[in-house]
């Protein structure tokens, strides 16, 4: 990629070897030349799982832990992050009322911040869904969300916000008024115009120019590593291979990729991102 290697950080990636290509990916993404990755955390249905409690997360979380150890022992470092898919809150009021799908919810966040208080995981997930819902249930939503964001603040991590398409400017006071820092809340899948730290996918066409206004952002593939979706959303090359291309044709230069993959990363999550 340089002379001087740098390292590459996909900012949201899964690793699934139940329903995907679990280890085989994560060697696709360093031999490309990842180097570090934030491990997402699965929505419960994915390992056919019904939450009643907070506690029926447990196996959720503790699968995406167990890969992260086995793709660490590959040569990757990684940084689990674990949360409730916002989308549960529509799936699983098939099974039970809308307040009681809070509980559980908040349950799942509860006990995903224990795993980061004991130095399991980095930072938490959390949002609102991406999809037209009910104005209960987004408010519902938004209840959970800012429970999100006062743990997140009670034990000083980041939180990576899956949510609809825009800005999502509000965030900002909700995270003000749970005492998490604005600068600690990331976007996934970003739009460029967001206040909050945007995740931008690999493939975003405003890279260069966001680079070289000086703009902090992360890069990130949300590859979802399921057979019956192969390749989306984009694959675990992704990140490295653009990272690449883009500073062979002069649109980031090693200051900027530093940053994206580095710098950025390193301050938001409160890790060490070197080679």
């Amino acid at each position: 990629m340089s002379p001087n290697p740098l390292p590459i950080t996909d900012d949201h990636i899964h690793i699934d070897p139940r329903n995907g290509r679990g280890f085989v990916a994560a060697r696709e993404f360093m031999r490309s030349g990842g180097t570090h990755m934030f491990l997402v955390s699965k929505p419960s249905g994915s390992f056919g799982i019904v939450p009643a409690r907070g506690e029926d997360f447990r196996p959720a979380f503790e699968e995406t832990l167990a890969v992260a150890k086995l793709v660490s022992e590959a040569g990757l470092v990684v940084f689990p992050v674990l949360g409730v898919h916002p989308a549960e809150i529509t799936r699983l009021q098939e099974y039970m009322p809308l307040e009681r799908v809070v509980e559980v919810m908040k349950g799942g966040i509860a006990l995903a911040a224990r795993f980061v208080e004991e130095g399991l995981a980095v930072a938490l997930k959390s949002g609102r869904p991406h999809y037209p819902v009910s104005p209960e249930v987004w408010e519902a939503s938004c209840d959970v969300l800012s429970f999100a964001l006062e743990r997140a603040g009670e034990i000083g991590c980041a939180v990576q916000v899956h949510a609809e398409s825009g800005d999502c400017a509000d965030m900002l006071e909700m995270a003000r008024a749970a005492g998490l820092s604005p600068d600690r809340l990331v976007k996934h899948y970003a739009i460029p115009t967001t206040p909050l730290v945007p995740s931008l996918i690999a493939t975003h066409p405003g890279i260069g120019d966001l680079a070289r206004g000086g703009r902090e952002f992360m890069m990130e593939s949300d590859y979802m590593d399921e057979l019956s979706r192969p390749g989306a959303v984009i694959g675990p090359r992704s990140v490295p291979r653009i990272t690449r291309k883009l500073l062979e044709t002069g649109q980031i230069d090693e200051k900027a990729a530093f940053g994206i993959h580095a710098g950025t990363p390193s301050r938001v999550y409160g890790v060490e991102i070197t080679l």
